[in-house]
């Protein structure tokens, strides 16, 4: 077991009541961007994303945003 980081996406636009595509008018990311974060898609996170999506929903912890956990290597 290891830990892995996921981006809380999904989470953050049901709260919200928005979706994928007004987040990523709010937050200028490309679509396809958020998809692969919110589907763990993606293996790099680019920090800048980030930042764009905490200052388009007002978020000041990041915890909010990224989350550990645990995860199963057979898959790699």
């Amino acid at each position: 077991m290891s830990k892995k980081v996921i981006v809380k996406i999904s989470d953050l636009i049901k709260q919200r009541g928005i979706s994928l595509r007004e987040l990523s008018r709010l937050s200028d990311v490309r679509h396809a961007a958020l998809s692969e974060l919110a589907n763990g898609k993606r293996a790099n996170i680019n920090f800048a994303h980030i930042e764009k999506i905490a200052d388009a929903l007002g978020i000041s912890d990041i915890r909010d945003i990224i989350d550990f956990i645990e995860s199963d290597d057979s898959d790699h």
